[in-house]
């Protein structure tokens, strides 16, 4: 199967995913507390944007896979999952 932009841009933001939640529950002993918050916000704006990139990419150029149907949700449910519960662990 040949991987388009969309796909791409998909398989990304599932890949930051990891990324994210490391710099969100990271130790401070590890990472200073504000450079990993900053961190995990900058790796969270970037997987929004290629969420919104790669639906316009895919519906511009006509590239709509049923692998795109099936994966972008996912992973915009794992992301903003992730997300949610990072903050309900690193809350005050």
């Amino acid at each position: 199967m040949k991987m388009n932009l969309p796909n791409k841009l998909t398989i990304l933001r599932m890949i930051l995913v990891p990324f994210f939640v490391f710099f969100m529950l990271v130790d401070p002993s590890i990472v200073p507390y504000e450079y990993a918050k900053w961190i995990a916000l900058v790796l969270f704006c970037v997987a929004s944007i290629t969420d919104f990139l790669d639906g316009q990419i895919a519906r511009k150029n006509n590239l709509v896979t049923n692998f795109g149907k099936f994966m972008d949700p996912l992973a915009d449910k794992i992301l903003t999952c992730s997300a949610f519960i990072c903050l309900i662990v690193t809350r005050p």
